[in-house]
């Protein structure tokens, strides 16, 4: 560690700085729930010496005041090393901020950026530094959004399958908070015709139905061969989340608007899924993400990481009970787009760390980024 700013032996963080991106999407894009037409990515970049790590959410611009005004003095001149002790800082920090929504997705942002720069400080890929349990990450595509024609939805689904190989994909229903329900059928019975019988195909709701309208579509879901209903109900709705999970054969899940690790305890708690989801975006970061992690294990249950896939894979990697990671179409766009090393999902799975480049991987390419920058 010769040539790093250093406290004693160790290397210290010298600056956190950010940044803010804003990439319109390829086409308009919907849920049950919501529709959007572009993306905000905010970039944490902490270095130390000549050293940086990177990290990034996707959330409102004022994430980026959050870190610039709440987090940076507080994690600069603290030992890089120690990314648990700066993230348990950084969460007392917020109390009186709110700690849930965009603080959370600022602290996740930091944390990552940390985790990056400690392994890079180590000169190891970050998998390395946490320790594998598998070489392999499966992943799923993502995307169908209910905005889609039949055509568009076709392509894309196409795509994942012929193309690149990827044997589960997954389309958004409950379009216009679940009053387009025939057309949500039609859609669910049209991807089974274009992906074909071998695949898995998975649905995501985004909190659209009621409790019963969730359970009457179980028989269609099960017609299709659909084996996963992500938040078939609102996430915050536990007791109907539990509901629906009793009355249908797909897993159900949800999780992914966890901001804080007690909030994972009572999904679980309550038996409200089948398979846990977290985003390391939103979270904490990947410290909380790993926590999380456990709680499903020690429920008997698996986790799966909610969008940012590239965020996700080095530790998805150390994981033992990972079912998957969610190849969001709209995050992959922009991953691909704005960094260099980026993971190749071919036959559906990503090998993080194959490359032997040291903290995630990534690289910002500001030749890329810089058109879309904001802030």
């Amino acid at each position: 560690m010769v040539g790093h700013h250093v406290r004693g032996a160790d290397p210290v963080v010298d600056s956190v700085a950010t940044s803010v991106y804003r990439v319109p999407t390829d086409a308009p894009e919907g849920d049950g729930t919501l529709a959007w037409e572009s993306t905000t990515m905010v970039v944490a970049q902490v270095r130390s010496g000549d050293t940086t790590g990177l990290g990034y959410t996707y959330g409102a611009t004022a994430t980026a005041q959050v870190i610039d005004e709440q987090l940076a003095g507080l994690v600069g001149g603290r030992c890089a090393l120690d990314v648990p002790g700066a993230n348990e800082a950084m969460s007392r920090a917020v109390r009186n901020a709110g700690r849930p929504g965009l603080v959370a997705g600022a602290i996740s942002a930091v944390d990552i950026a940390l985790w990056d720069l400690k392994a890079r400080l180590l000169q190891v890929p970050l998998v390395g530094l946490l320790g594998a349990s598998g070489t392999e990450v499966p992943v799923y595509g993502s995307g169908g959004f209910t905005t889609y024609d039949d055509g568009q939805q076709d392509r894309q689904l196409r795509t994942w399958v012929a193309e690149q190989g990827i044997p589960r994909v997954k389309i958004k229903i409950g379009e216009s908070w679940g009053a387009a329900e025939e057309r949500d059928r039609r859609r669910i019975a049209r991807a089974r015709q274009s992906i074909g019988d071998a695949t898995e195909l998975y649905v995501d709701a985004n909190g659209a139905f009621t409790r019963k309208q969730a359970i009457r579509l179980g028989p269609h879901l099960d017609a299709h061969g659909v084996t996963w209903f992500e938040e078939p109900v609102s996430s915050d709705d536990r007791a109907g989340l539990a509901q629906v999970r009793a009355g249908v054969a797909a897993d159900v899940t949800a999780g992914e608007y966890g901001y804080t690790l007690p909030y994972f305890w009572h999904l679980l708690q309550a038996g409200a899924v089948d398979c846990l989801q977290a985003d390391a975006t939103r979270c904490g970061g990947l410290t909380v993400w790993l926590r999380a992690a456990a709680l499903a294990e020690a429920a008997g249950l698996q986790i799966s990481g909610h969008c940012a896939p590239h965020v996700h894979a080095h530790a998805a990697a150390s994981l033992p009970n990972l079912r998957h990671l969610e190849w969001f179409h709209d995050h992959v766009r922009i991953e691909n787009l704005f960094f260099s090393g980026v993971l190749d999902p071919a036959g559906g799975t990503v090998g993080p760390g194959e490359g032997g480049s040291p903290g995630h991987g990534l690289t910002l390419r500001a030749d890329r980024a810089d058109p879309y920058r904001i802030t």
